[in-house]
């Protein structure tokens, strides 16, 4: 994906909220802005792919305590000059929930956030510019927690609900409660 890709996919996308129709003008700005935004070192701060990771179910929702910021949050990362932020979204919840078998349940954007995260790696504090994707795993649910994960766990929504979350964590989560609700949703 190309940032001319990423662009139509954002000019199709509806924000569920002012939170996410202020953010997702920020991210069209940056994009606009900034040609090397796919790129993990870039100073103002850069793209990252993020996945709303469903079981084979669709029941639950796989989360990360995170490593760095001690919080619990979809499974992501950077896009590291990868322009397709699905394929991202794709290779970073298979390499921190060790689960291979994991598809799209949908090409489109399913939500996006603007936040700063602390320096590491050498860059200061910077802003991660998070576009994320409805993804299922297709077989097992099983997992290995990865290095930059505390743990891992399978959430229902209303556990989730329950949890001192993120507004974004907890908008993703009524996105999919109602998504859930389509007669056939996920088949």
């Amino acid at each position: 994906m190309h940032r001319d890709d990423l662009l139509e996919k954002l000019n199709r996308y509806q924000p569920a909220d002012a939170s996410e129709h202020a953010d997702l003008d920020r991210v069209l700005q940056f994009v606009c802005e900034h040609p090397t935004c796919f790129e993990s070192h870039h100073p103002p701060g850069h793209f990252t792919g993020s996945a709303w990771l469903l079981d084979s179910t669709g029941k639950r929702v796989l989360l990360t305590l995170h490593g760095k910021l001690g919080k619990w949050l979809q499974l992501g990362g950077h896009a590291d000059g990868d322009g397709d932020l699905l394929a991202v979204a794709l290779r970073e919840s298979r390499e921190e929930s060790g689960i291979d078998a994991i598809e799209p349940i949908s090409e489109e954007i399913f939500d996006l956030g603007v936040h700063e995260t602390p320096g590491h790696d050498g860059m200061a504090e910077h802003l991660h510019f998070d576009i994320r994707f409805l993804l299922r795993c297709r077989e097992s649910d099983r997992f290995v927690v990865s290095d930059e994960s505390h743990a891992l766990s399978w959430f229902t929504p209303d556990q989730v609900d329950a949890m001192d979350a993120d507004e974004s964590v907890l908008r993703m989560n009524k996105k999919w409660k109602l998504i859930a609700q389509s007669p056939n949703w996920f088949t």
